[in-house]
């Protein structure tokens, strides 16, 4: 199964609840798992950051400027025991 981000949330500071295709989903701090250089660079602006959306096109979250981070590494990293943060609010 090819897994693809459905939905995002933005929680504290660099932290984001991925909803994922096949029913999971799990938090995963963005700062613990890239760099802010290169195209990311413009990610640590806290309000360039929030900016962040669900690309359907390519199943994964990004940023204006075409930064993307890959779902199945996002899958990977994020908590899947996640009973804090349990579902999406629509």
């Amino acid at each position: 199964m090819i897994i693809d981000v459905v939905n995002v949330k933005i929680l504290d500071g660099y932290n984001l609840l991925l909803q994922f295709n096949d029913g999971n989903s799990g938090k995963v701090n963005v700062e613990n798992i890239i760099k802010f250089e290169g195209i990311f660079a413009p990610l640590q602006d806290y309000d360039y950051f929030v900016k962040v959306h669900v690309n359907p096109d390519i199943g994964t979250i990004c940023w204006e400027n075409g930064a993307d981070i890959a779902p199945d590494f996002l899958y990977h990293n994020a908590v899947k025991e996640c009973d804090e943060y349990s579902g999406f609010i629509n």
